[in-house]
């Protein structure tokens, strides 16, 4: 008896911190790997390149991910309070309080290109699944005669 080599599914939370294609989790979502490089942040291409899954499944598809973004941010700042409050404590006495508020803004928006990024991933990743080892799509478009 021979063994079988099985492809392994790609971990779907590995998947999406690693932005890639929920299809076929192996391409890459957006154009330029460098999150900071803030004149292509949330440029994606057209079509995965590996699986040809299409990134913008509709007009304003992305529209959504404000909404993620937002919990994204959120749950940052409770757990940033929360650890705070555990290291370095919480007091309305001196302004403990306010140096966190002050370094959690500026944290908060020295990570957004990254929330960005990760709340497209897991935007896209709601609407489209998983379908293993898969052929590239073909070009739609062509008309047979």
């Amino acid at each position: 008896m021979c063994a079988q080599q099985s492809e392994q599914k790609p971990n779907l939370l590995l998947s999406v911190l690693g932005n890639k294609c929920p299809r076929c989790r192996k391409g890459n979502l957006f154009v330029s790997r460098n999150p900071y490089k803030l004149k292509v942040v949330t440029q994606m291409p057209e079509h995965c390149p590996v699986c040809g899954q299409e990134t913008e499944l509709e007009p304003g598809f992305y529209y959504g991910t404000g909404f993620v973004s937002y919990g994204l941010s959120v749950l940052f700042s409770v757990i940033s309070f929360i650890l705070w409050a555990l290291t370095i404590g919480v007091s309305f006495r001196d302004d403990r309080v306010f140096w966190w508020m002050g370094i959690n803004i500026a944290v908060t928006i020295l990570i957004q290109p990254l929330l960005m990024r990760l709340s497209r991933s897991i935007w896209i990743a709601f609407f489209v699944r998983y379908e293993g080892s898969i052929p590239k799509r073909k070009d739609t478009l062509s008309i047979a005669l």
